[in-house]
């Protein structure tokens, strides 16, 4: 992996997680210290911008209203994946393995397919078991959220730097396949009241 791509993958550990303002001045300092030409770092800055002029309180908002209980653009990669198949719990646990094999341990609070953390975890350690699988995973799923994303969301231009820098574009039949895995939940009304005797 080239350094200006573990650059990005910093960069997006910090801008899509959270925003609590703390990383802020992190995240510049990467942009600022990047290895890429001076067109690739006015892009970085650029969509870097479009996130952090937005005071906090309202970033905080956008961010909320951006990621959280929105199945299409959360920032769980195998929720993604699988929906709410049995399969997603099977592929939390390979993926926890994954990282603890590599000598690593997850956010505490979060799941460990939470996208911000992978972005870190692949960023930082370039030789584990499964590494090439899971950058594809995580492109298709990146791939997938860009799909869903209205383009006017402050956060989209840096997820199209990410599919444009560090992802490998994934194929249609991917992205049908991911779909056709997907198991949506089961929200029809329950045929209540029931009588038991």
């Amino acid at each position: 992996m080239k350094a200006y791509q573990t650059d990005l993958l910093m960069i997006a550990s910090r801008m899509f997680s959270y925003p609590d303002g703390q990383d802020n001045q992190a995240v510049l300092d990467c942009a600022e210290h990047m290895v890429a030409s001076t067109e690739m770092k006015q892009e970085v800055r650029d969509a870097i911008d479009t996130v952090y002029r937005i005071p906090l309180k309202q970033l905080q908002e956008t961010y909320v209203d951006t990621f959280d209980l929105k199945s299409k653009v959360g920032l769980y990669l195998s929720a993604h994946e699988f929906g709410d198949s049995p399969k997603r719990g099977a592929a939390l646990i390979k993926l926890q393995k994954m990282i603890n094999e590599a000598g690593y341990d997850r956010v505490d609070g979060e799941l460990a397919d939470y996208l911000p953390m992978l972005f870190e975890f692949v960023a930082v350690e370039d030789d584990f078991k499964g590494r090439e699988r899971l950058l594809k995973r995580m492109s298709c799923v990146t791939q997938r959220i860009l799909n869903h994303f209205p383009e006017e969301n402050p956060y989209y231009p840096f997820l199209s730097l990410m599919m444009k820098y560090v992802f490998e574009a994934p194929t249609e039949e991917e992205l049908q396949k991911m779909d056709q895995d997907r198991e949506e939940a089961d929200l029809e009304e329950l045929p209540y009241p029931i009588m038991y005797n």
